[in-house]
């Protein structure tokens, strides 16, 4: 029932957010050199690594880490990637992964492959055993404001606590937290 909810759910909005997907790319374009798309292996179900698309909000010779881990992460961060990581729309690409089926739209957000704390606990906590998700409980309680122990903490509540009316509820959370930036720090 969840892979369904996901596909239905990634098709519609698909059809809602491609005339911003358009003019996203254009704008990602015009702004800095590189592609629109960014690619980023990331972890998923079973600690399985895959492709992640994102619209590029950094400059092409960042370094690959976790943004927190950057020293002085805003030199990175282009301008119009200021504007998309705070309204989130640089996930919008990642319909494509809950399409493909790496993603769910509700799930733990996918750790880099290096974030190797993030991994380690999660795989303690048997969090490793779910999708990955665009938006989740860590997410909309804390998201760049939480330590890694307290994410996977989040991460295993979901995990224990997970239905499609529980998905419902953190997806509708997920959007008041993007219209009003709430733990939006990078």
């Amino acid at each position: 029932m969840k892979r369904s909810f996901d596909i239905i759910l990634a098709l519609i909005a698909s059809l809602i957010l491609i005339l911003p997907f358009i003019i996203i790319t254009i704008i990602v374009r015009l702004t800095s050199k590189g592609p629109a798309i960014f690619w980023t292996k990331r972890v998923g179900k079973n600690n399985d690594l895959f492709d992640m698309p994102k619209f590029r909000s950094m400059y092409i010779e960042t370094p690959e880490v976790a943004t927190h881990l950057l020293k002085d992460s805003q030199s990175y961060i282009t301008p119009v990637g200021k504007i998309l990581r705070k309204t989130s729309l640089d996930e919008i690409p990642q319909l494509y992964s809950v399409l493909k089926g790496d993603m769910s739209f509700v799930g733990p957000r996918p750790a880099l492959y290096n974030q190797d704390d993030l991994i380690e606990l999660r795989t303690k906590n048997s969090v490793h055993t779910i999708l990955p998700g665009v938006t989740g409980w860590a997410q909309i309680n804390g998201r760049d404001e939480i330590s890694i122990p307290a994410k996977v903490e989040l991460d295993t509540y979901y995990l224990k606590n997970r239905s499609i009316i529980f998905d419902i509820k953190i997806i509708f959370l997920t959007f008041f937290s993007v219209l009003f930036s709430k733990n939006i720090s990078h």
